[in-house]
């Protein structure tokens, strides 16, 4: 069977990920990479061309998927021209900065007759699916409450080092950029929300961002529960935890660590849960830290839905009610 071939648009901190997992994986074949930039020419793998327009890379090379890993604000853009293109698409989280954006790209996907993969790696974090598998068997019962802390750094280091980070019409807010992936984990394994409250204010970035540093939110589940919600990127000096925990009919558990990665402690009526403390797993891009690094799974995962007929970890339409819960968080709540 031959490789999966892609191509990337985006050649920064995540794209980089995305081009070590794609060479590393013996099913998969890197073709091309597209950036705005030049000068990052010189960092490219031996054997893949290099571009610095999007139409002339699609146009020119031959491929299957193309991973967009460019800014927030690209997102709906270049995905749906790798759609047009006849491609695959692979979208870094968020998906897009809006639902009409999701819209607008699984109406392309239909019309192409592609598939978009959303990115949403932390699903595959050990602890995640073994409260997952307590979740579908529901050996914990009624959920009752579920409290999300997500307590980051972010430093003026990180906001400088590229013009969109902290811009609201590019970056969207610490709930696209930072945090996304836990209102992922809070969709994955309790379903969606029905009603939000919150409070936003921008303690320590007023300088250099125009968006929120710090929000809590109080929302209702759909399934009944009560979900408390709490984020800043003021953390002092480095990211301090990524939560969930959990308070059901039969039991408690808390999906803790930096980022999802520990079982931190567990209270269940009935078998208890493996001890899961993975250490060494965070994106680590040298002036901060981000979510757990499983992109190697999800390039598996591509490979899987298209040589294998397996199912999609994260389908367009989940990527979409993300995005469907940040924009209800934004509309309803109140700066402080």
């Amino acid at each position: 069977m031959s490789p999966v071939r892609f191509i990337i648009v985006g050649f920064g901190n995540i794209g980089s990920r995305h081009a070590g997992h794609i060479m590393a994986n013996p099913a998969a074949r890197l073709v091309a990479i597209c950036d705005e930039d030049p000068a990052l020419q010189h960092k490219l793998p031996a054997g893949v061309d290099f571009y610095t327009n999007l139409n002339e890379m699609l146009h020119k090379e031959t491929a299957d998927v193309i991973c967009v890993c460019t800014p927030n604000y690209l997102h709906e853009l270049h995905t749906i021209k790798g759609l047009e293109a006849g491609l695959h698409a692979v979208v870094e989280k968020p998906m897009a900065l809006s639902v009409g954006e999701c819209d607008n790209m699984i109406m392309a996907a239909g019309k192409a007759g592609k598939t978009i993969f959303a990115v949403k790696q932390n699903r595959y974090n050990p602890p995640v699916q073994a409260v997952r598998k307590l979740l579908d068997s529901n050996e914990l019962g009624d959920i009752y409450m579920i409290q999300v802390n997500c307590f980051w750094n972010r430093s003026n280091a990180y906001y400088a080092e590229s013009n969109w980070r902290g811009k609201k019409d590019k970056d969207g807010g610490c709930l696209f950029t930072q945090f996304s992936h836990f209102i992922d984990i809070l969709y994955y394994l309790n379903g969606t929300v029905t009603d939000t409250k919150g409070w936003l204010h921008n303690y320590a970035h007023r300088h250099n961002t125009e968006i929120e540093d710090t929000g809590s939110f109080v929302m209702k589940a759909e399934n009944g529960a009560i979900v408390n919600f709490n984020f800043t990127t003021c953390a002092y000096d480095h990211n301090m935890e990524g939560s969930i925990t959990i308070f059901a009919e039969r039991g408690t558990v808390k999906i803790g660590g930096q980022y999802l990665n520990t079982i931190e402690y567990q209270q269940l009526q009935g078998a208890v849960l493996p001890h899961i403390n993975i250490t060494a797993k965070a994106n680590d891009y040298g002036l901060y830290q981000g979510s757990m690094s499983n992109h190697d799974k999800m390039i598996q995962n591509v490979i899987d839905v298209l040589h294998h007929d397996k199912p999609i970890m994260t389908t367009a339409w989940e990527g979409r009610e993300v995005v469907h819960i940040i924009e209800q968080m934004y509309a309803h709540a109140v700066k402080i």
